[in-house]
Formats: structure tokens, sequence, C-alpha cells
């Protein structure tokens, strides 16, 4: 903030004996520069497109006559020449004028409806107000209209000059706006299993051959020969649950249940050393789990029946808990209800067989060559993968579109073909392969993307709503959000959502928001303080902490990357108190 005190206290002081209640226009205009005014910011800040006035300002007592009015009109003027009085109405010399709202005083005795300033005591006033900027407005001067009327009397005053401006610092944010790849889920080594059953008689732990017809059994069988040498499986595990029906003696059952998960194990190992794998990695693949009595399969299969009186039998059961009773009862109710003896019992009496083992998939180079000799075979996430690993962006490019061919149902190719055409700066096949994902499914990876693109096209608002809708896609979101912040002003949540990234626009958003010291770490961690704006940006840095050496330094290297921005620096209102010594 700077004050302008455009006339000492002698002058002050003067102006109270000469001007007299009795004064008029010509007084005022004379004395003009008796009023003091305090402009802030000074110079003038563009922020969110827009230039910001406050004036606090002061009529000294004894100046302001009776019975005039004062118009006072803040003009922002480009060009840095002044002003000139040309048919009774002061005009810029070149360039343009912005008017901004005129504020109205007048004396005491005065008819209007303007703010009063008592003769006697004068009157301080704030004022506020805002105008859009333009381009010219970077070489400016705010300066002060003032209309003297009286009666039917009009006079222009003297234009004040109250502020420089406009600093555009603002303008130096660049189009960093981070487009998002979708990721693959590709796994090399994944868990699976596969399961059968044998069912048995009651009081047998043989394995009988109708049993081995069943379609699991059968299935299991043909899983291990044909997975026996196949080197993308591998063998991991083997459990063997085995249970005995509920109705007899426990511990006959608890015996049968360890003879049942024996056989088990027989027949599946049979079928692995008749295909040949080594018999002592066989034996160590198997865990075997005597369960005993199936006492809760028993009450499970009896609800889920449509057994008609299984809830009469269920009460009676749990009127038993003693075990060897309730072993009683079961065997009694058996003897009654055929449902019990030829439904539900019988597939209790079984050995549950789980073959656990990982498949592994293909290498990055085998990915990489069947991408272009067999791409079709290729699963969606074994072609993404390809896709991530290629460091070549032409080949990478390719293998994303034989990925769109192969899998058009899946967003993630037609997206990330998006994000290589962005960043060869072809906006409109990048903003067309986004819409495409987005119409395979509504996503906010694609959603952020495209609001990237929409930003750069000039319609903020519409992008920040894209980009609420997109959060959940990662830290570019809130980055993209931080540029916009950026854009409108907002230079707190600008710096909130960039948290944690160091770019030079983060930077400038630490340094917009009044932290120098910040912007200047951010920047020092950032790739980007080797680019041309990236030292201007440093040199401004520098200069907010009033230190000339890094000014004139960053400066010289942001002319020698780009000669336009060593001409910016000579005018920029960022650099008033170093302009004797840029060095350029």
């Amino acid at each position: 903030m700077e004050q302008k005190h455009l006339i000492g206290t002698a002058l002050v002081l003067v102006a109270a004996t000469v001007i007299t209640g009795c004064g008029g226009l010509g007084k005022m205009n004379k004395y003009a520069s008796t009023i003091t005014y305090t402009v802030d910011p000074n110079p003038l800040i563009v922020q969110g497109d827009t230039v910001h006035v406050n004036v606090n300002g002061n009529f000294p007592g004894k100046y302001f006559y009776k019975k005039a009015q004062a118009e006072l009109t803040p003009t922002l003027v480009t060009g840095t020449d002044g002003m000139v009085e040309k048919d009774g109405v002061w005009v810029p010399k070149s360039g343009t004028e912005s008017a901004m709202k005129m504020a109205g005083f007048q004396g005491e005795k005065a008819a209007g409806n303007y703010t009063v300033v008592p003769y006697e005591t004068g009157k301080s006033f704030s004022y506020s107000d805002k105008v859009a900027y333009a381009p010219a407005m970077e070489q400016s001067q705010l300066m002060l209209k003032i209309m003297g009327k009286q009666g039917k009397k009009a006079k222009p005053f003297d234009p004040i000059k109250l502020a420089d401006g406009v600093i555009t610092t603002p303008y130096l944010m660049v189009s960093d706006d981070k487009v998002i790849m979708a990721k693959d889920n590709f796994q090399r080594i994944t868990s699976e299993s596969t399961s059968a059953k044998i069912n048995y008689l009651v009081a047998s732990e043989n394995v009988r051959p109708t049993e081995l017809k069943e379609a699991d059994l059968k299935d299991m069988a043909a899983f291990v020969k044909a997975n026996a040498k196949n080197e993308r499986i591998a063998f991991k595990g083997v459990t063997v649950d085995a249970y005995a029906s509920p109705e007899g003696e426990i511990l006959m059952n608890d015996g049968l249940a360890e003879k049942r998960a024996k056989t088990a194990k027989s027949w599946l190992a049979g079928e692995m050393n008749r295909n040949k794998l080594r018999k002592s990695m066989v034996d160590s693949l198997f865990t075997l789990n005597a369960r005993g009595e199936d006492w809760e399969g028993f009450r499970s299969a009896t609800q889920a029946s449509n057994f008609k009186d299984k809830d009469l039998v269920l009460r009676v059961l749990e009127m038993y808990p003693d075990v060897e009773k309730r072993e009683s009862e079961i065997k009694n109710m058996a003897a009654t209800y055929n449902e019990l003896r030829e439904d539900i019992l019988p597939q209790l009496r079984r050995s549950e067989i789980k073959l656990n083992y990982d498949e592994v998939g293909y290498s990055d180079e085998e990915l990489s060559q069947l991408s272009k000799t067999m791409p079709d075979s290729l699963n969606v996430e074994e072609l993404m993968k390809a896709a991530a690993n290629a460091t070549d962006m032409n080949e990478q490019l390719r293998i994303y579109k034989e990925c769109e061919r192969v899998h058009p149902s899946d967003f993630r190719a037609a997206n990330n073909v998006g994000c290589i055409y962005y960043s060869q700066n072809k906006m409109a096949e990048a903003e067309a392969q986004f819409q495409k994902a987005n119409s395979i499914l509504d996503n906010p990876i694609s959603t952020n993307n495209l609001a990237a693109i929409t930003r750069q096209k000039g319609d903020r608002k519409k992008a920040y709503e894209m980009l609420k809708k997109s959060t959940s896609a990662g830290a570019e979101v809130k980055y993209n959000m931080g540029l916009i912040d950026i854009q409108n002003g907002n230079y707190a949540s600008a710096n909130a959502n960039m948290s944690g990234m160091n770019t030079m626009n983060a930077s400038l958003a630490k340094l917009l928001g009044g932290d120098a010291a910040g912007a200047q770490t951010i920047l020092q961690q950032s790739p980007d303080k080797e680019s041309a704006v990236g030292h201007y940006v440093m040199a401004i840095i520098g200069a907010r902490q009033n230190n000339g050496d890094l000014v004139k330094n960053e400066l010289g290297m942001a002319a020698a990357k780009d000669a336009s921005l060593g001409s910016k620096a000579k005018t920029d209102l960022e650099f008033r108190a170093f302009k004797d010594n840029l060095g350029l």
C-alpha cells in the first residue's frame, strides 16, 4: 500500500487560510491537491480478469465550498503520458480510458443527494469499484477525474494521478492441465482354484467308480492332465475337507472322515502321478482335514430343503445338547422320514477337494511380440499392459488402437489414445477420443480430460463443473481445479488444490497468494524452473523479497530463452524498484 499526499502539511495550512466559506469552484480546483488519497493495491493488480480499485480519501476542513458539488470518477487510462483538456473535458493524450462508478459529494448548503462534506471539519471517505481487464491496461495510470458543480456551472478540475497499473502476473500461468491415462489391471501371476466333491455310501470310505463319472471329478482330472506340463500353471496346494453324516457314533465318524480324506487324496494323487508330476511334489501339495460329523451341514441342508416337517425335526434336535443323544434322534428320524434318509444325509458323507494353482501370465517381451503378431489373442489387460510398457509413443499409440479394435467395450484404450493425441497437441482428435471413451462408459478419468480441453477452449465454468464430477480420478483433477482458481483469482483455493505439486503454476499460486518464500521453495524443486517463464517467475519472487541479484540473474536467463520476456520486464511494475538495474 502506498499513500499519496499530493501536497504537504504546509499547503493544507495555506489552504485553510485561503479558502473561506465564500470560495468557489476555481479555488476548489486550485486546492484539490489538498485532498489526500490512499490506493490499495498500488500499483493495481489484475485478479480474476478484473482490476479492483480501493481508495480511502479525506477532504480537509475548510475546503469544500458549502454550495458546491464534486463528482469524483476514478478512471483507468491506458498509456503513460497522462491526460489533456479538450473542449472542457479531460481525455487521454493517447490510448483509451475506462471510467469507474462516480462518487458524488456536496457542501452543506448544496441541493442534491450526494454525500455531505462539512465545511469546518471536512470528511473521510472510502471507495471501491472494479473494471474488466483489457491487455492495454498493463501500461496505464489510475487517474481521478473531478467535475465541480455549483448551480448551473460545471468545471472540470485538473485530473490527479492516483496509481500506476496494472500488474499482470496471473497471466504468466501456463496451460499444463493434467490428463490422466487409464491404468491396466494386468497381474502376471493370479491365484485360482478348482473344486470337486466325492460322495460316499453310509459307513464307507471307498471311492466308487460311478462317483468318478461325475462332471466335477472328470473336470478336475482333465485339468490335471491338461496342465501337468503347462509352464503357465503352477500347482500350489490341495486341501481335502472330509465329513461324515451325524447319525452314527461320534468316534466312528471321526475315523471315517479321516479315511475319506485319505481316499480322496489317493484318487487325485493318482491322477497327478499318472500325468508324470513328481511324486515328492505331489505328496507335499496335500493338506487333509478330517472334519468329523457335519451337524452344521445337516442343519443347513435341512433348513434349505422343501421337507415339510423340517422345522419340527430341527426343533427336536435343538432339544438335545448331548451329541450322542442327538445322533440317536437323527438316526431314528431318518428311519421315519425318507427325505432325511435319501436326500439330506447322503450329501453330508463327502470329501471336498480344492486344488489351488497360479496362472503365470506373459512376460513383458512376450506381450510386446504378441501385440504385433497376434493382438486378437490377448485380453484387454494384456494389451493395456503391453501399451503401458512401450517406451516409444508411436508404438504405444499403435497398441492402444489395437486394444480399441479388439476390445471396443472397454473405455480405457479410447481414453489413452486421446491422451497421446493430447501430448501431441492434436486437441480436436484428443477431444473426440475422450468423448468416445465417455460414450462407452461415463467415467471420471475421461471427464477430467475433457475438462482440460474445455478450460483451454475458454469455458472455465463448464470445466470446473466437470472437474467436480471427477475428483475420484486422482490428484490431477485437483490440480486442474487449481488452474481455474488462479484464473478466477481464488488463490487460497488454488494453493489448496495444488498442494504437493511442484510446478511453475503451483509456485505462481503461492506467489499470488502472498507467500513469495513458499513460491520459491516450490519452484526450486520444479523441472519448470529452467523454462523461460520459470526464470521470469523466479525473478518476480526475487523482486517481492527485495533480492536484486536474484531479479537480475533470473531475468537474464528468461530473456535469453524468450526475448519477449526481456521486453516485458522493462515495463513490468513487478520490477519498478529495480528498473535501473535489470541487466537487460
